[in-house]
């Protein structure tokens, strides 16, 4: 017996990194799983492993930018599923380009806002309706340690993230009464395949600013890089029965770096 035995939980962007994670091990403990991602190859590659593991999984092409997608994949997933329980918005992400406001481009100014603030907020305004019909449940944002303190060159990012933390009160107070608890993890970082990309690509000479300050951060803080499973064990405490006391809280999950610098 799973502790998430015929709940169902949607997460968006899950084809990779934390969300794929965090969807395989919910479905490890029982939870029927949604694939909401944007991308087939990934979406799809996600659902197998997960079925290929003996768990219930369904992919749901989604653009989280767009109102009209994530009403079609809520419709969806009560048809197949028959409810909603937990809704975990890990679709969002940070690009090179972020830059002081003084001179970064408009361009990734809309799709950072779009992706991480508005992805996340159209996630919150389709699927909260259902988890209400169910009864209560749990919604888990991901909001990043940049969004409580900023960071060099990563304006835009810290502000679409500290938006986020902003939302997750808001709606932890707007449905409280109605049995939905929501709250926000704030990870530092971790080795995705994305990240450890970036990392990569970074010249070894000459790094931009953000890398060294990271870099940093790590030598103080040698445990503030963590793994996707780290992150999903904290997915699992909150949307679980565990955590019935926690709503509008942002958990940090960044091994230290935003208690003290």
């Amino acid at each position: 017996m799973g502790q998430f035995d015929g709940k169902v939980a949607v997460l968006t962007g899950a084809g990779v990194g934390i969300g794929r994670i965090s969807a395989h091990m919910l479905s490890q403990e029982g939870a029927q799983v949604v694939i909401a991602e944007l991308k087939p190859e990934l979406g799809l590659a996600a659902e197998a492993a997960i079925k290929a593991a003996g768990g219930k999984a369904m992919f749901i092409q989604t653009d989280v930018t767009d109102d009209d997608s994530l009403g079609q994949m809520t419709r969806k997933t009560v048809e197949h599923f028959g409810r909603i329980d937990i809704l975990v918005n890990c679709a969002g992400g940070s690009v090179a380009e972020d830059n002081v406001a003084t001179k970064v481009d408009l361009k990734v100014w809309d799709h950072t806002i779009n992706l991480d603030l508005k992805g996340t907020f159209l996630a919150c305004r389709n699927i909260i309706p259902e988890i209400v019909k169910s009864g209560g449940g749990s919604v888990i944002n991901f909001t990043s340690w940049l969004g409580i303190m900023g960071g060099p060159s990563r304006g835009v990012y810290s502000t679409a993230k500290g938006g986020i933390v902003s939302m997750t009160k808001t709606l932890a107070g707007e449905f409280a009464a109605q049995g939905v608890r929501v709250n926000a993890i704030a990870p530092g970082v971790v080795r995705t395949e994305r990240s450890l990309r970036k990392n990569a690509d970074v010249d070894p000479v000459n790094p931009p600013p953000s890398i060294v300050y990271r870099r940093r951060l790590a030598e103080r803080y040698p445990f503030s890089v963590g793994e996707p499973e780290d992150i999903g064990n904290v997915v699992l405490f909150l949307a679980s029965v565990k955590s019935r006391m926690i709503t509008g809280a942002i958990i940090n999950a960044d091994g230290g770096r935003s208690a003290y610098l």
